[in-house]
């Protein structure tokens, strides 16, 4: 491996000392030495590996509209290739999670049954203002020039105080590689830090507000879908933005077990929402899967309940079409976000 190793530090165009080291794009020449060391050949050195012409970088970035992460403008080949060359058995900090994957043969659990189960389950769990929050989105740019894909991992701790004060804590973290580099965008240049590097840390003052989602949740079906409604405001509230909203909603509140019963029998009516079986979220806990094949934007939402409390663990968002325009195809996760108490 050691052969690979240093092919590879002779097309990286920054020396590891160098404090731009995995944040900086190849260059030219970069870029046809690492073409030749994974694909051989006898490609010009004024084009590109994919074999186009030479285009300046873009000005301006977009992302997918159903991110939760910021726009990313750098390629960290280096950093992806040095991983995977090193025999490092976990996947690389740049690398997409891979969708979850229901288990083989799982029954499926209707979401009228894990309602029912909720609701028998009495009130052991309390709402708190405030979020525990994992999340995962994929930063993507467009045009000439772009740059693949990346994912972006981040933790978010959001706690309110009893003067109606609240705390926001995002560090940089992913569970599915401790200790190991993450890739982030908040400076909005994109680069890699530590595990646990503090992202932001903020204090804002005291809010009474009463809208929602800032405004306390009810714990029965029919307020709390009126509830989802305002935190929508696009228009009849159809299983989409349904889903936006129980997003939004935990982005803000911890709910108890009455809540987690309200919604789950809000979810039960929501139309095109199958079960699909059960399976591991991306910390490690068991769930069942609930899907919606939203084809008006070629994307597949899968949303993930605890099967005793019926509490929302996770929403993945899937794309099901190949966009070349940003790079993603069939089957890339667009971001994922996993909830905790």
């Amino acid at each position: 491996m050691a052969d690979e190793l240093e092919l590879l530090r002779r097309a990286d165009p920054v020396p590891s000392a160098d404090p731009r080291f995995g944040d900086r794009p190849l260059d030219q020449h970069a870029e046809h030495r690492l073409d030749l060391l994974l694909h051989g050949g006898d490609r010009r050195p004024d084009r590109l590996p994919h074999g186009g012409e030479r285009r300046p970088r873009p000005r301006h970035l977009r992302r997918w509209t159903w991110g939760l992460g910021s726009v990313a403008a750098a390629c960290v080949v280096v950093l992806t290739l040095t991983l995977m060359f090193s025999g490092s058995a976990t996947a690389p900090a740049v690398a997409a999670p891979r969708p979850l994957v229901v288990e083989a043969g799982s029954a499926p659990v209707p979401l009228d049954r894990i309602a029912g189960r909720a609701a028998a389950a009495g009130d052991t769990l309390r709402l708190v203002q405030g979020t525990h929050l994992q999340s995962w989105s994929l930063a993507m740019t467009s045009g000439p020039g772009a740059r693949p894909p990346v994912t972006l991992p981040e933790e978010r701790l959001v706690r309110w105080k009893a003067d109606g004060s609240h705390t926001e804590l995002v560090v940089a973290t992913d569970p599915r590689r401790p200790g190991k580099p993450v890739v982030t965008d908040a400076d909005p240049v994109p680069r890699t830090v530590e595990d646990g590097h503090v992202l932001s840390r903020r204090t804002y003052p005291p809010s009474w507000s009463d809208a929602p989602p800032v405004a306390r949740p009810p714990h029965d079906a029919v307020r709390l879908r009126a509830y989802l409604d305002e935190i929508d405001r696009t228009g009849p509230l159809d299983t989409p933005g349904l889903l936006d909203a129980v997003a939004g909603l935990l982005d803000n509140w911890t709910l108890g077990t009455r809540e987690n019963a309200a919604l789950v029998r809000i979810l039960a009516d929501a139309q095109g929402l199958r079960p699909a079986g059960a399976v591991t979220d991306r910390l490690g806990r068991g769930g069942q899967a609930y899907v919606y094949d939203d084809r008006a934007h070629s994307v597949r939402r899968m949303l993930v309940l605890d099967p005793v409390t019926g509490a929302v663990l996770g929403l993945e968002e899937t794309v099901t079409r190949d966009d070349p325009e940003f790079g993603v195809k069939a089957g890339d996760v667009l971001s994922y976000r996993a909830w905790m108490r």
